[in-house]
């Protein structure tokens, strides 16, 4: 079966219709109108409106739609022809109800795969915007007026799971529930009932019953572990005072992990040790990606498998642990939703995002119809069968067929790496539209395509990507060009249409040019698969030589440091886990694998300050000098001396990390000193 999927072109932010027409009521009565914004098959949209608690055909006040439906027709997964056209707005009303009496509206969608909006104004303002999963709907709303002022936060999409000193920015949406458009108001949060952080507003031109998303210009920063309740709500309205203060304020409980130990150092000391976790004993089956979920407490280990066809999600409690136990969940409908997955990414609300890497979701080698899928990393949610014919998947957006890597951002925001076209993607779910339903329409996409990323064509190794959430920059592998890119997610213009889809509407789906990227890693790679970061620290799989290159990234230039050699090709997926220890999957030995250093397995100890460090170690004709706790940049004398003890190059330099050229020095061992101190062996090997 081929599946359907419905859109809504207007989402998120309605503007008030007005009507040429104003109902002059009489006494004890108010004005009523209500628009239909249908979805892309407004045939198969049926209503009523009649006194709350009726049964529909019951005291019918009004009825709309499809002629051909009626009050049986919901769910039936039929659409026939008439009624409304798609994605338009149909005005129905006004009339003239009981002040303060309550209705209903019945919506019934025939397919059963997602509802019309209904919005309902009362002299002229809005009190209502209605939109649920197909079937039968029953809403309630009161024939009263709005209050002129009355601004509140409907939702907060800040970051429920953050980390001990990283900056947290305050995500929300704004509704405007009163009949004024506010122009002006102050937006406030605070922690657990301490300091108000405000911020004024201006030139917002909010209208009645419109939305807006914000991100409150004064970011958060935690200064312990443990929950914290967030508190966010708007004030001076224009001036006044919100007249309906019960619907101000919304709150969310955050939790703030310990900050991850960036331990880079240590696995460079000593060869380290490697740990088989789970194989293909516990159904890893060409596993090719792998996260930790945020909720710390649960020590959760997810694991995506490419398979067969279908993909599957594997998750390992306690991780490593002698005690660990292992749960294997496949969707209904992995066939569409995680066909052939090539990475997981988890978010930081308890949803994750899975990449397929297919060309056609629908597999029948016609349009590129596929992309990121969001899930719930709830196990009583995620695969269960209980959620009709779509299963269990939260969202699905289709621009983006070979996808090789998923990274996450903040709430529902992936950035995808699109291998059919070459290009980088962000893929904004935004609100996601419930278990097995299909609305897709209030998602955000825009994709870059300054650069180009080529993938295996075989679609088996993955290139992947990983987010910098300290500096907004995105960190991707390029497999084909056996090279690793980086780019400024800050920088660029937004603006054009891309040449590819969209097959379906999006409330936005545009061009970004003219952002800043670079090149950062050109050699020494021959397959490069999977990515991570950690404090100034970049790692990168070698899925042909089986290597994870770790390499310092604070400097001009990304400057390797080290390799771990895992003894076997096939290695894909890499990530730090919150102890600070490396972890990876190999989809040729059906592996998951922990890494540990070789002086601490645990989380780590202070390093000894001023330790000198030489990579690679045989040289050829560089040697790069990493210094642990003390300064790089600035004048410094390097000395290096034969075995001898005879000096055979003398010089300056104003950054260690651009390394020494030793080109012109014969194969031996040599010493090389900085400032006269501390010495370090090396050899230079050709």
């Amino acid at each position: 079966m081929q599946h359907r999927y419905k859109t809504l072109l207007a989402t998120g932010l309605f503007t008030a219709l007005t009507f040429t027409a104003q109902a002059q009521c009489p006494a004890g009565e108010v004005s009523v109108q209500i628009n239909v914004l249908t979805d892309d098959y407004g045939n198969e949209t049926y209503w009523q409106l009649v006194p709350t608690g009726n049964d529909c055909g019951t005291g019918t006040i009004f009825s709309g739609g499809n002629p051909a439906l009626n009050c049986g027709s919901g769910g039936t997964q039929t659409s026939p022809v008439g009624g409304y056209g798609n994605n338009t707005t149909i005005p129905t009303g006004p009339w003239c109800l009981t002040e303060g009496a309550a209705f209903d509206i019945i919506s019934i969608d025939s397919y059963g795969d997602g509802q019309a909006t209904f919005q309902v104004f009362v002299e002229g303002g809005v009190v209502g915007t209605f939109n649920a999963p197909g079937g039968l709907h029953v809403w309630t709303f009161t024939a009263l007026p709005p209050q002129e002022y009355d601004l509140g936060v409907s939702k907060l999409t800040t970051s429920i799971y953050c980390e001990l000193g990283a900056s947290v920015a305050v995500h929300g949406t704004l509704f405007n529930y009163g009949s004024a458009t506010v122009d002006s108001y102050t937006l406030n949060y605070r922690i657990d009932g301490g300091a108000t952080v405000s911020e004024n507003i201006t030139g917002a031109g909010l209208v009645s019953g419109a939305s807006r998303s914000f991100v409150h210009a004064v970011p958060w920063t935690p200064g312990a572990e443990g929950n914290v309740l967030l508190e966010v709500w708007a004030s001076d309205l224009n001036g006044q005072a919100d007249q309906a203060p019960a619907n101000d304020v919304r709150t969310a409980q955050l939790v703030v992990n310990q900050a991850i130990p960036d331990i880079m150092d240590q696995y460079l000391d000593a060869p380290p040790t490697l740990t088989l976790v789970a194989d293909d004993d516990e159904d890893l089956l060409v596993p090719r990606d792998l996260d930790f979920h945020p909720d710390r407490t649960r020590n959760e280990l997810w694991v995506i498998n490419k398979d067969v066809e279908q993909g599957a999600a594997p998750c390992d409690y306690d991780p490593g642990e002698a005690e660990m136990d292992f749960l294997w969940q496949r969707d209904p409908n992995a066939w569409h939703f995680m066909s052939l997955p090539t990475a997981i990414a988890m978010g930081d609300n308890g949803n994750f995002s899975t990449s397929p890497g297919v060309y056609d979701a629908n597999h029948n080698g016609g349009t590129p119809f596929t992309g990121p899928t969001l899930w719930s990393a709830d196990p009583a949610i995620y695969a269960q069968p209980v959620f009709g014919p779509l299963g269990s998947h939260l969202d699905m957006l289709h621009v983006n067929p070979n996808s090789q890597g998923i990274a996450h951002e903040q709430w529902n925001r992936f950035w995808v790496v699109d291998g059919y076209v070459g290009d980088i993607v962000m893929n904004d779910f935004r609100e996601d539209h419930t278990p097995g339903m299909d609305y897709h329409g209030d998602a955000l996409i825009r994709r870059y395509a300054d650069f180009t990323i080529t993938r295996d064509p075989n679609d088996h190794v993955v290139s992947h990507n990983v987010f910098d959430k300290a500096t907004g920059w995105l960190y991707v592998v390029d497999h084909g060009g056996q090279r690793v890119l980086r780019m400024d997610t800050r920088t660029g213009t937004v603006g054009g249409t891309p040449t590819l889809g969209p097959w379906e509407s999006y409330v936005e789906y545009t061009m970004v040019t003219g952002y800043t990227w670079e090149a950062i890693i050109t050699e020494g790679l021959v397959q490069p698969a999977g990515i991570d970061i950690i404090g100034d620290h970049l790692l990168v799989s070698d899925h042909a030589t089986g290597d994870i290159v770790i390499y310092d990234k604070s400097g001009a230039n990304v400057v390797e440091l080290g390799r771990i050699n895992t003894g076997a090709a096939g290695i894909m997926g890499i990530k730090v886990g919150p102890d600070g220890r490396i972890w990876y999957v190999n989809a040729t030995t059906h592996a998951l694998v922990r890494i540990d250093p070789a002086l601490n397995v645990g989380v780590a100890e202070a390093a000894p300050a001023s330790t000198m460090r030489l990579h690679p170690n045989p040289a050829n004709d560089r040697v790069y000098i990493s210094l642990t706790g003390a300064i790089t940049s600035g004048t410094r004398a390097v000395q290096v001396m034969d075995a001898a003890g005879r000096t055979c190059l003398q010089q300056t330099t104003n950054d260690l990390r651009q390394g020494i050229d030793v080109s012109a020095l014969a194969n031996g061992t040599y010493v090389l000193r900085i400032d006269g101190g501390e010495a370090q062996r090396f050899t230079i090997s050709r």
